[in-house]
């Protein structure tokens, strides 16, 4: 994880920084010297969005998905839980979706591989610029596309590979990993970053937490919410999200029954009373 500080590091110092109408030439296909070169001993990092189409893809649980595909790090710099796609134990560490003919997941490949090879960067947690987004080229020495005769502005590319609809999920997503309770450098207890883990990643596991448990005897969902996230992954990413806000922030994001804070009062009460005795 120390070699990716260093090279965000070098992408914000170094980097030519490109705005939506900045143009590139850049064209991937088969008779490409260098194809699926690029699909191997790379760090790419998976969205709760990408799990879901990933999972999907595939036909299995998040928590199948999450176990043979994916590892998650544990390093000091890190504020919350990541997901790493796991590349294939071989000298090039390929990506376990890759073969001679291409990418066989191509339709719900990740963010990070429609991106490819524009990257997108900020000024960083703690910045006054956080807003201040940026994209730039991640020119490999090896990656031949950027000899081919294909002229794109970066909003072009942008449309073209479908990352549109990923950067609207995503939002959901970057309102927590952006929380202010990280820029200022707090860290998440153990049960919350697993909580964390479970309601961003493992979709059925945390459907299972909030159907199989006593969670609507706490908490007032209507019942058109409780019918779309039953069965719509994609609608209860975005209830994970707001329940995440809420467990870890305490942000009022979901409505707690009057019953359970009538109860809750009268415990806090009641350990006053004690502590006057």
């Amino acid at each position: 994880m120390k070699e990716i500080e260093k090279l965000k590091e070098t992408i914000l110092k170094e980097y030519p920084r490109l705005s939506g109408d900045s143009t590139f030439s850049f064209r991937c296909h088969k008779d490409v010297p260098c194809f699926n070169d690029c699909c191997g001993d790379v760090n790419i990092f998976l969205t709760p969005y990408d799990v879901i189409r990933l999972r999907k893809k595939l036909g299995i649980t998040s928590g199948e998905f999450l176990r043979k595909y994916t590892i998650s790090p544990f390093d000091d710099n890190l504020k919350y839980p990541v997901v790493l796609l796991q590349m294939q134990d071989n000298e090039k560490k390929t990506c376990p979706f890759v073969g001679k003919n291409g990418c066989g997941v191509y339709a719900d490949r990740p963010w990070a591989c429609r991106m490819y090879p524009l990257g997108l960067a900020s000024p960083g947690e703690n910045s006054a610029e956080l807003d201040k987004e940026f994209f730039f080229l991640i020119k490999e020495y090896f990656c031949k596309g950027f000899g081919e005769n294909k002229n794109w502005t970066v909003n072009e590319w942008m449309t073209d590979q479908g990352i549109e609809e990923y950067n609207k999920m995503g939002e959901h997503f970057k309102e927590l990993t952006l929380h202010k309770y990280f820029r200022d450098g707090h860290n998440l207890p153990p049960k919350k970053i697993e909580m964390f883990f479970m309601a961003s990643y493992d979709i059925d596991r945390f459907r299972e937490f909030i159907f199989e448990s006593s969670f609507f005897e706490k908490f007032d969902v209507d019942d058109a919410t409780k019918e779309k996230i039953k069965t719509d992954d994609t609608e209860l990413m975005k209830f994970a999200h707001k329940w995440l806000l809420f467990a870890l922030f305490n942000k009022k994001t979901i409505a707690v029954r009057d019953n359970v804070l009538q109860a809750k009062q009268k415990e806090l009460t009641d350990k006053d009373e004690l502590k006057k005795k």
